[in-house]
């Protein structure tokens, strides 16, 4: 069973191969439990539940558990990168967007494993998490479209890429208010999307130093191209044969 739903500004894609008794009603639950994120933590619509604590119309010990564990994984990272990675920007709205993506579709995965799923994967905007398997992921190339980096083989895991490619130079370096542009692009495999994205997003906004940072990160292989056009990979990143 494939389907395919364009929600939170990218398409997202779940295919469920083996185990769920009904894939079409796990897969639409998937698809609820998205557009539920989207209208909650969305920084683009004023009446979700961050812009409201943003404003201040919500008080932080008034915020949902959801929020509430949103906004203690994104201080974790900020701590974690020693600021550059931080949803506070001075000058600009609230954003957890970079871990509300990954912690929002390994909860949709969940969703899918407790649905009896047993080999499926979900893909979000080309971040993947996976289960059964092996899946074989695609790593773009950061400056040629039509090219692949290098092909990864993943089984119950989750694969997340930081670059410039999509959005330009949308990612900021906190500690000094900047765009990072030290790295092309940051390739993060972990156990759970909620760690791989997150911790792709931090390592490019730290730059270089963040390759060495990311590595170092409890379970985490890393495949990062720097500015310089230089390809680094851990030695555990499970390159597909």
């Amino acid at each position: 069973m494939l389907r395919v739903e364009h929600v939170m500004g990218f398409p997202v894609s779940v295919r469920i191969d083996d185990g769920a008794a009904d894939p079409a009603a796990a897969a639409e639950e998937v698809f609820a439990w998205l557009r539920e994120v989207d209208a909650r933590f969305s920084p683009f619509k004023p009446d979700s539940e961050v812009c409201r604590l943003d404003r201040g119309e919500v008080l932080a010990e008034d915020v949902s558990a959801d929020l509430s564990e949103v906004l203690e994984l994104c201080e974790h990272y900020r701590v974690a990168t020693r600021g550059a990675f931080d949803v506070r920007l001075p000058g600009r709205a609230l954003d957890p967007c970079a871990v509300v993506k990954g912690w929002s579709v390994q909860r949709a995965a969940e969703l899918l494993a407790r649905a009896g799923a047993t080999r499926f994967c979900v893909n979000a905007g080309g971040d993947v998490v996976t289960a059964g398997g092996p899946w074989r992921v695609g790593v773009r190339h950061p400056e040629q479209s039509d090219r692949l980096c290098t092909v990864l083989e993943v089984t119950d895991g989750a694969v997340a890429t930081s670059a410039r490619y999509e959005r330009g130079d949308h990612i900021v370096d906190g500690r000094t208010g900047r765009p990072a542009t030290g790295l092309l692009s940051m390739t993060v495999v972990a156990r759970s999307l909620t760690e791989a994205d997150a911790t792709a997003t931090a390592a490019f906004a730290m730059g270089a130093e963040g390759i060495e940072w990311a590595a170092s990160q409890d379970g985490c292989e890393v495949f990062a191209v720097d500015a310089e056009r230089r390809v680094l990979r851990t030695p555990g990143l499970p390159v597909a044969a």
